[in-house]
This record gives structure tokens, C-alpha cells and sequence, in this order.
């Protein structure tokens, strides 16, 4: 596979970013709300699956569920469906939203052993319904150094001090002195091989959730941040690093396998996340839908802050400003006139 290489600029300083870019096409986010979907944390599988169907339904503008899949992805394409399994049993992305999905790519043809549903880590999928070897896809986590593509590289002038699961980490077997904390520094990343060459379409489904260092775990978030080593550098709460990640997200190896983002708010979380914080979530009952990216982080990340307003927590938006960059970047549109808001009913 030919070398993969992206180099970060400071946003502020970034001819990328400053660059004039063309008046984007408006953007549309679909929203199908029922409080009958969620109860008690329980999820009612029938009704999630028809909020699902609804959605694909009339964002491709498809008659029936497996032609709407069918626009999305080709025959002989390799489908993963990227899931956020960092809130363990109660905020994991729904078991339910994900068979949805998965259901409707069988329907349009695609076998459903060859789909990949993956995250980092996914320790906490069992709890959160999952069964794996009886769902019948294939559930993947990223396996510690070997599950990162030496040839995927990411190079950014943030130094990121490297720990035992990055590819390029340096142990001390005891065939030399204690390595020195500059030793075990990076300015590289490599993709997971998940991303990089197991997959050529991306299903991007995270959850409603705020990121207490990256500001939402949102979209971008979720095929950016859980898909590279050396990730500490983009999440230190720093302008800088945050930024950083519509940079990221602008690489071939993500921009262009995303076809379609499903945000599973059946839950939403406004504080403590993407981890589990039960105290600060609420039942919403929705799901929501875009084929842009910023689009529907910049919704969320409004409704994420009215609930923070409510019970008077800081705004997160400011370490969210990768959602504005993005837009520079011509990956979508993150200003409110610039999207529409479509509310499904039955």
C-alpha cells in the first residue's frame, strides 16, 4: 500500500485554513425523535429499527431500505461501521442501531461476515448487548502496536509522548538502561489497519456525547481520535491539538470511505464523556442523520450545551473549534445558516 502522510499545521498560522474556499451547498440533518425507543436505559428494538430505516430512507431519497444502502455503498466495497464502545454498557453505540444497519447492508447484498463493526477498544460491548460470534459480523478492536499500519503515517508538530500500545514505542526489556522520556517521544502517528486497508466504506455512527478534551465526541471525533496511536498529543484540552483533528479528519484514509453519519442520541451525554457519566445524561429518544460530518456535530454540540447551560456547566464549545475549521476545510458546514434541520414523523 503507497505511504499515507499528513502534515498539521497551526490552525492560526495554516495556509490550508486560511485559504478562501468556495460558498458551501447548504447541509441537511434528519432527526426522527420517539421516547417509545428508549425506556429505563432499555432500548424497544423495533422501534429503533424503524427510526433507523427512516432515516436512510429519506436522507438517499431511496424507495425501500436496501436500495437506500445500495446508493451508499458498491458491491465490492468493504464496509466497517465505526462504533463508540467507550461508555461501556450504558452508552456504547445501541446493539440495536447497529443490527439496523447491518440488516439493511445485507439487504442490499452485502454478506453479513464480511462487515467489520469496530472501535479501539470494545471491552464493554458484551454488557452493552453485543454477542460476539452470534451477531454474525465481525466485531474488531485495534490490537495494541500490530493493529497499526507502519506505512499509514500522520506526522504534526505536536509532540506526543509515546506509550506501550503505539506502533513506535520503545520498551525497556532489560537489554539496556531505562529509556529517557525524549527517547520515547513522537511527532508521528499511524492509522489503525482497520481504516488504513481493511475497509473502503465507513459507516460513522458515534454517540451524543461531549468529549471533556475534545469538546464533542461526535463525527469528526470518532473516526479521528479512537483510529490513530500517539492520539494523547490531539486530546490535551490544548487549541492546538484540538484543531487538530479536522486536519485529520481531511485525509483521504477517513474523508473519502465516510458515506454516511448515524448519531445514536437515543442517550445524550453532556458532561464526563465519551466515558460513562449516568448523572449527566438524558433520555432524548433521537437519532440523527447527515451526510455531512460537521453538520451534524455543530447540532449536537448546540443541544450538548443547552443541557450544560441547564445545570450550569461551562461551555464545551471552545475545545470544539476543529468543527468551525473543518468547514475552512471545505469537509461540511458548521454555521447555522448554513444547515437544515428535517424532522422525520411516522
Amino acid at each position: 500500500m503507497r505511504n499515507v502522510a499528513l502534515v498539521l499545521f497551526c490552525a492560526i498560522g495554516s495556509g490550508v485554513a486560511q485559504r478562501p474556499q468556495p460558498v458551501p451547498t447548504p447541509s441537511v440533518v434528519y432527526a426522527v425523535h420517539d421516547p417509545d425507543s428508549i425506556r429505563d436505559y432499555k432500548t424497544n428494538s423495533r422501534v429503533v429499527r424503524e427510526m433507523v430505516n427512516r432515516l436512510v430512507l429519506v436522507a438517499t431519497g431511496q424507495p425501500d431500505v436496501a436500495k437506500a444502502w445500495a446508493s451508499l455503498v458498491s458491491p465490492n466495497d468493504k464496509i466497517g461501521i465505526k462504533i463508540s464502545a467507550a461508555g461501556g454498557e450504558l452508552f456504547t453505540t445501541h446493539h440495536d442501531v447497529v443490527n439496523a444497519i447491518v440488516d439493511g447492508l445485507v439487504a442490499a447484498g452485502h454478506p453479513r461476515g464480511s462487515i467489520i463493526v469496530w472501535d479501539r477498544s470494545l471491552g464493554g460491548i458484551k454488557d452493552a448487548g453485543y454477542r460476539p460470534g452470534i451477531d454474525g459480523y465481525h466485531l474488531e478492536a485495534i490490537a495494541p502496536r500490530d493493529g497499526y499500519d507502519p506505512k499509514a503515517i500522520l506526522s504534526a508538530p505536536l509532540i506526543g509522548k509515546l506509550i506501550w500500545g503505539d506502533l513506535d514505542y520503545r520498551g525497556d526489556k532489560g537489554k539496556m538502561p531505562m529509556l529517557s522520556d525524549t527517547e520515547n517521544t513522537s511527532n508521528v502517528s499511524h492509522f489503525s489497519k482497520t481504516i488504513s486497508t481493511e475497509i473502503t466504506k465507513i459507516i460513522n455512527v458515534p454517540v451524543m456525547s461531549i468529549s471533556e478534551m475534545n469538546g464533542i465526541a461526535g463525527c469528526i471525533y470518532n473516526v479521528t481520535i479512537p483510529n490513530i496511536d500517539n492520539w494523547r498529543r490531539f486530546a490535551q484540552g490544548s487549541r492546538f491539538g484540538a484543531e487538530s483533528l479536522a486536519e485529520i479528519y481531511s485525509n483521504p484514509v477517513i474523508a473519502k470511505k465516510v458515506v454516511f453519519n448515524l448519531m445514536d442520541g437515543l442517550i445524550a451525554q453532556y458532561a464526563g464523556g465519551p466515558q460513562s457519566q449516568p448523572n449527566y445524561a438524558v433520555h432524548h429518544g433521537t437519532l440523527y442523520a447527515s451526510k455531512d460530518p460537521v453538520a451534524l456535530d455543530a447540532i449536537a454540540l448546540k443541544r450538548l450545551e443547552e443541557w450544560r447551560a441547564r445545570a450550569s456547566l461551562p461551555a464545551i464549545g471552545p475545545m470544539a473549534a476543529y468543527v468551525g475549521l473543518a468547514s475552512q476545510l471545505g469537509l461540511g458546514n458548521s454555521a447555522s445558516n448554513r444547515i437544515e434541520i428535517r424532522n422525520i414523523g411516522r
